[in-house]
């Protein structure tokens, strides 16, 4: 068998040129598909992490008839103990509590619907990320009476400036409709238009008072763990503990994120398979010319005894070679490629509009798990093996007299 692997390696440099064609055909097919893959895991990682830090959190509690219409009178049963609850669990990060109110918000330039989010400001620092966001003005430090932090999008529609005075109306925790003025402190901007178009903060406190919420009643509470994985574990703990509340995690509050991140990698896998099957055109069409060249040689080897499964076991070893050859550069090309760009970003501005409407920055990482590169080394030999049976297999059903025979 040393002797098929050492005579299998000098036919691949016999005709050097065509050699190098499919490794780098090969290099060049695994650096494109795996960039493409990392580019997809790099958009929707941003997705998800731009909904976790912005409104969804790891994880949310609400009153079961909350879910469905938002009422302002649906509020957390029983508050106290399930704050009491969540402070013992210990994978627990960090949670805040919130008021959610919908109504209309109005100044000179028109009235739109609106979402006010009543707020801890300290509490909320620590579950999301909008005071990272502000593009004007403060976070709840400056303005006293009713300061408001609203979404870029909004501020745009209203042309609304920072100290601008706005006026919104709701309906309080009796159904009566109720107007209160808020002053803009601060403008946020994230990379999802539709949330910044739509979206209020104000403090809980200053909320609390205009619903007529007396006892600390909250429509929400939000919390963290110390990793995304262990959001699953913390809603567990939460449902077997408080049965009057509902939790979800953040999968279950937007099934659309958690199925996109559960069938990525299979869709990813198939795209690959996709891409190494091209390849395997290539890699077939080149071996087969080289049985074809070497006709009355494989004839002649035939002729003095070697065996079809030494003459099938060549063929076989000068394809996986080919392709042992060209995988590390290609695996090695990508990976320089994919964390030069999950540092730096690739600047797709000229689609800024459109990828903001979906929750995605213009800047986009490239990101790929560590076990996608084994998939795919793996995948790459299984592919090569399989080209190889073609040609081989054209290999074997050679007539010695007549490859011998011929030119």
């Amino acid at each position: 068998m040393k002797e098929i692997i050492k005579i299998a390696w000098r036919n691949i440099w016999r005709n050097k040129l065509r050699s190098s064609v499919v490794i780098v055909s090969i290099i060049l097919g695994i650096w494109s598909g795996l960039f493409i893959m990392a580019m997809t895991y790099g958009l929707n990682e941003q997705r998800i992490d731009g909904a976790i830090t912005t409104t969804l959190s790891h994880g949310q509690i609400h009153n079961p008839k909350f879910l469905s219409d938002q009422t302002i009178n649906d509020t957390i049963i029983d508050r106290l103990t399930v704050i009491a609850i969540i402070n013992s669990i210990e994978q627990v990060k960090a949670f805040s509590e919130r008021i959610i109110s919908t109504g209309m918000v109005a100044n000179a330039k028109g009235t739109f619907g609106t979402q006010l989010t009543g707020i801890d400001p300290k509490k909320e620092k620590k579950i999301t990320e909008i005071y990272n966001h502000l593009i004007e003005g403060t976070y709840f430090t400056k303005i006293k009476r009713n300061p408001a932090v609203i979404g870029k999008k909004l501020a745009d529609k209203m042309k609304i400036k920072i100290n601008s005075k706005i006026v919104v109306t709701l309906q309080n925790s009796v159904g009566d409709l109720v107007n209160a003025a808020f002053r803009v402190e601060g403008i946020f901007k994230t990379q999802n238009t539709t949330f910044d178009g739509s979206t209020i903060f104000v403090r809980k406190d200053d909320l609390a008072k205009i619903v007529d919420f007396k006892n600390g009643e909250i429509n929400e509470i939000a919390f963290v763990g110390n990793s995304l994985d262990q959001a699953s574990i913390i809603a567990e703990k939460l449902k077997l503990t408080d049965k009057n509340n509902k939790t979800e995690t953040w999968d279950e509050i937007s099934p659309e994120l958690g199925y996109a991140q559960e069938m990525m990698s299979t869709f990813l896998i198939i795209f690959m398979l996709i891409v190494l099957a091209a390849l395997s055109f290539g890699i077939i069409n080149s071996m087969l010319m080289a049985v074809l060249e070497r006709k009355k040689e494989l004839g002649m080897l035939m002729a003095v005894g070697m065996r079809k499964k030494k003459v099938f076991a060549m063929i076989t070893f000068e394809t996986v070679f080919l392709t042992m050859l060209a995988a590390p550069l290609g695996l090695l090309l990508s990976y320089l490629s994919i964390e030069y760009y999950s540092t730096h970003g690739i600047d797709l501005s000229m689609f800024s509009s459109g990828l903001e409407s979906l929750g995605i920055g213009a800047i986009m990482y490239t990101y790929l798990p560590g076990n996608m590169y084994i998939n795919v080394t793996l995948l790459t030999l299984l592919v090569a093996f399989i080209s190889s049976l073609f040609p081989a297999r054209r290999a074997l059903k050679l007539n010695p007299a007549e490859a011998i025979k011929s030119l």
